[in-house]
C-alpha cells in the first residue's frame, strides 16, 4: 500500500497514514466500510498488477506498485471510491515448458482460469456487501482479453443489480497515445514493447526506487535476452513519465465519470 503526497508523488511507506489511507480498502474497519455504503458510498476499483521481471533494471514489483499508486489517484479525482487490494498473481506465462516472462526469475504466474476465479470472487465478494459500481483496472496488457471477459460475464449474471467496468483506456493510452507523444518527441527508436523508454520512465515518475538508474545509465543497450523487448530505455526519465502517467489519470477518470453518468 502506497501513501501518495499532496502533490502526487508516491511514498512508498507501507501505512496508512497519510492521505492514501483515505481512500484504500485495507486501510478502513468494516464499521467504517458498512457506514460507507450506508452513505452512498457504492464504487470501488479494483487494481490488477503482477510480479514479472522487467529486465535488469526494474523491479519485479512494477505493476503491483503502480496499479495501487495509479488507482488511488484516480479514487481521488472521481471521488467516493474506494480502492480495493491489489490483485498480484496474475497470469504470466507458461510454468511447463516456461515461457513468456515466465522464462525468467522473479516472474510469478497462474492459469488463467484460475485468475478469473480470483477476479470474479472479489467482484462478487464486493457486490454483496453493497457495491453496485466495481472498476477493473489492469496495469499489464497479457490479461487485459481475461478482464474484459469477467466483466462481461458478471454484468450478464447481476442483471443490473450492480455492474462492473472493465477500465480498458487506462491501459490503452500508454500503447497508443503516450508511446505516439515519445515517438514525436526525439524518442522514436527507444519506444519498444517492455522495459523500454516508456516503462522505465512511467517507473521513474511512480516509485524510483525500483529503478537502477545508476546502472542503466551506464549500461550497453539491453536485448531481448536481458527481458527488454525494443526500444532502449536508458534516457529515461521522471518527467517523461510523468506525461504518461498523467495521460493515464486524465483518461480513467474521464473513462469513470462517464460510467457513473450512465449508470446513476
Amino acid at each position: 500500500m502506497l501513501t501518495i503526497a499532496p502533490q502526487g508523488k508516491a511514498q512508498t511507506a507501507l501505512t496508512c497514514q497519510g492521505e492514501g489511507g483515505r481512500v484504500e480498502f485495507s486501510c478502513k474497519t468494516w464499521t467504517e466500510i458498512q457506514s460507507g455504503i450506508q452513505s452512498g458510498l457504492d464504487s470501488i476499483i479494483v487494481p490488477v498488477g503482477g510480479a514479472e521481471q522487467s529486465g535488469p533494471y526494474i523491479a519485479v514489483g512494477k505493476h503491483n506498485v503502480r496499479a495501487q499508486m495509479l488507482a488511488d489517484r484516480i479514487a481521488y479525482g472521481v471521488g467516493n471510491t474506494l480502492v480495493a487490494p491489489v490483485i498480484s498473481y496474475v497470469p504470466e506465462g507458461s510454468t511447463s515448458p516456461r515461457t513468456s516472462h515466465m522464462k525468467f526469475a522473479g516472474t510469478l504466474s497462474v492459469p488463467p482460469a484460475v485468475f478469473e476465479g480470483v477476479l470474479k470472487g472479489a467482484a462478487e465478494s464486493l457486490r454483496v456487501q453493497g457495491f453496485r459500481k466495481i472498476i477493473f483496472l489492469g496495469d499489464h496488457g497479457g490479461y487485459q482479453s481475461y478482464m474484459e471477459r469477467v466483466a462481461q460475464e458478471l454484468n450478464h449474471s447481476w442483471r443490473g443489480q450492480a455492474f462492473v467496468l472493465y477500465l480498458k483506456d487506462y491501459y490503452e493510452v500508454i500503447p497508443r497515445q503516450y508511446a505516439d507523444y515519445l515517438r514525436s518527441h526525439g524518442h522514436a527508436s527507444e519506444v519498444g514493447m517492455h522495459a523500454e523508454l516508456s516503462d522505465t520512465s512511467l517507473m521513474l515518475a511512480t516509485d524510483p526506487s525500483l529503478v537502477r538508474l545508476e546502472k542503466l545509465r551506464s549500461a550497453s543497450k539491453p536485448t531481448a535476452s536481458d527481458g527488454v523487448y525494443g526500444g532502449d530505455p536508458r534516457r529515461a526519465t521522471a518527467e517523461l513519465g510523468q506525461i504518461g502517467i498523467d495521460m493515464q489519470i486524465r483518461t480513467a477518470v474521464a473513462a469513470i465519470q462517464s460510467f457513473n453518468r450512465s449508470h446513476p
